[in-house]
């Protein structure tokens, strides 16, 4: 026995653990090393077998005081015949179907106690898409959506039956809504429990159905919704519409209706959580001698005082003029604008002496023909940067 683990560190709970939580952790285990579940996998099968005898002595409270008291002496030579995978001698007149049929109710299709199927559940969602643009992504906008609801016959009032006909109980459930199977297996006698596959869970038949809604309860047809878009959704994102969706069954509430929001690109815009991006042309006279320009954000053109001398890919942050969040829409991102000095590719003569000229008066020119001093090469440059900003102006 020296080589066994504590049964109380194989479960992963404390000394003082409950039953209710030495089942919560045997369940965990179980699911995640059952056969059915890992097929082949001789190591996850011997966690199982560890796991599974465990909890056998654990979860029998007077196994559980003799494994206090000696350990896993206790069990030796097969005085509680909890050891080895396989006795489980043990538990003696327990019942390891209802404790294997709790345990693995989700491995084996239903829960292991009998539980009625036929109560009041919630509908479930649909979904939708709607399209919008880049600016109604930023400020938010109503939409109308026309879409399929189903909604209660009025004609059998949701039964499904013909009018002066009602259901009756499913004679194969009994009205439970599940049926349970047997089976032996290592472990004894196993319950499965299935959907009943005469009344579908619901534990009712219907004999004549309602011409209406042919049996369903429920009748379609195309509605109008409105949806609130919020200012600062993006996206992908969903919307969720209360109660728009799918009927629920046996008087339970409807499903949601979860509206999926498509933005449109934009051909200057691009979006980066709550912040915009876009660049804007520069001319070589604007980057060069400053000036206001004018930028185009999504509340429409600002006007922006350019520095002398601003280089190309210089970028300058436009504060609140981004995306507003979606929790406060009072509270906006920022813009940010990269400057793209635009060298010109066609000038005519005037514009090319210009050029030439301001390259002269910038010092670009041979050393003889600079004799003259300085004084007059700075007026000379003056003069000839107005005289292009006049030209690229024009």
């Amino acid at each position: 026995m020296a080589d066994k683990r504590d049964y109380y560190e194989v479960l992963g709970v404390s000394k003082t653990a409950s039953e209710s939580e030495l089942k919560s952790a045997y369940r965990k285990l179980a699911k995640k090393y059952h056969p059915d579940v890992n097929p082949g996998d001789k190591e996850a099968e011997a966690k199982f077998k560890e796991a599974t005898e465990a909890y056998s002595v654990l979860s029998d409270a007077d196994k559980r005081r003799q494994y206090d008291q000696f350990g896993h002496a206790a069990f030796e030579q097969g005085g509680g015949g909890a050891g080895g995978y396989g006795g489980f001698g043990g538990f003696d007149g327990a019942d390891m179907g209802d404790i294997f049929g709790d345990i693995f109710g989700d491995l084996f299709g239903g829960g292991g106690r009998r539980r009625a199927n036929n109560g009041p559940m919630k509908g479930a969602n649909l979904r939708a898409r709607v399209n919008i643009t880049f600016e109604e992504a930023v400020f938010g906008c109503d939409k109308e959506l026309e879409i399929v609801l189903k909604d209660e016959c009025t004609t059998c009032h949701g039964t499904g039956a013909k009018p002066g006909t009602q259901p009756t109980t499913c004679p194969k459930c009994k009205g439970e809504g599940q049926i349970v199977y047997t089976q032996q297996s290592m472990f004894g006698m196993v319950r499965n429990v299935q959907t009943c596959p005469d009344c579908n869970g619901s534990g009712k038949i219907i004999k004549d159905k309602c011409s209406a809604c042919h049996g369903t309860g429920y009748t379609s047809a195309r509605k109008k919704i409105q949806v609130s878009i919020p200012a600062g959704i993006d996206n992908g994102q969903s919307i969720r519409i209360r109660d728009k969706g799918e009927p629920g069954t046996n008087g339970g509430p409807r499903g949601d209706l979860l509206v999926e929001v498509n933005v449109a690109r934009h051909p200057i815009f691009q979006r980066q959580d709550m912040n915009i991006f876009s660049t804007a042309p520069l001319t070589y006279a604007q980057a060069a001698l400053g000036g206001e320009i004018h930028i185009n954000t999504v509340d429409g053109d600002v006007v922006y005082e350019v520095k002398p001398g601003t280089q190309t890919d210089t970028r300058i942050r436009l504060k609140g003029k981004g995306v507003p969040s979606l929790r406060n829409k009072n509270v906006r991102g920022d813009h940010y604008v990269t400057l793209i000095v635009q060298v010109p590719t066609k000038l005519n003569e005037e514009a090319k002496e210009a050029l030439r000229k301001f390259d002269e008066a910038c010092g670009n020119v041979n050393l003889d023909e600079k004799k003259g001093g300085s004084e007059k090469s700075e007026k000379k440059k003056k003069s000839f940067m107005d005289k292009l900003k006049e030209t690229f102006e024009d």
